[in-house]
């Protein structure tokens, strides 16, 4: 029989009435509701019971690995009155990058796949990306796009994005 647990109001956290609680959420995270159910179902059916079967289903994060060369990896960092995104993308010409933004989203795409030269032989390993890639990263605050930096150099590109200033809150006095 299953122990049941009950909080008393005592036990609630008390929140501020006059304090907002923001929830910062990660837009550009679209396999996490994915991720979330594969970990659910993990949790009913342990990979342990498909062995004798000698079937095993990867994880989502496993996948999502094999496809890292594809997309650089990307530091976002969020400071106060602007966001910082840096990316790794080693072995591209600046001339080859396309960067847009949109108020809480920047893009990155590698316009132009790499020229392929024949080799001879079969490959054994293969883990050089050679085509085009395109990704969109979720920002934590709205930007001023207009205002935004970039560098390329060492094949790390640095974007710097001033953010929107948000007006104030101001009271207006009830006659």
């Amino acid at each position: 029989m299953a122990k049941e647990t009950t909080r008393t109001e005592a036990e609630e956290p008390a929140a501020a009435p006059d304090k907002e609680v923001e929830v910062h959420r990660e837009p550009a995270r679209a396999l996490s509701a994915f991720e979330d159910m594969d970990r659910l179902f993990e949790s009913f059916f342990p990979r342990g019971w498909l062995r004798p079967f000698r079937v095993e289903r990867p994880l989502l994060s496993e996948l999502w690995g094999r496809m890292e060369g594809v997309h650089p990896r990307v530091d976002v960092i969020d400071r106060d009155d602007e966001v910082m995104v840096r990316a790794e993308i080693p072995g591209v010409d600046k001339r080859h990058l396309d960067v847009s933004l949109t108020d809480n989203t920047v893009t990155i795409k590698r316009t132009v796949s790499r020229e392929e030269k024949e080799e001879k032989g079969q490959y054994f390993r293969r883990e050089i990306s050679r085509g085009m890639f395109s990704r969109t990263i979720g920002l934590p605050a709205d930007v001023e796009g207009g205002k935004a930096k970039a560098k390329f150099k060492d094949g790390v590109l640095e974007l710097t994005i001033p953010k929107v200033q948000k007006s104030k809150r101001r009271h207006v006095p009830i006659d």
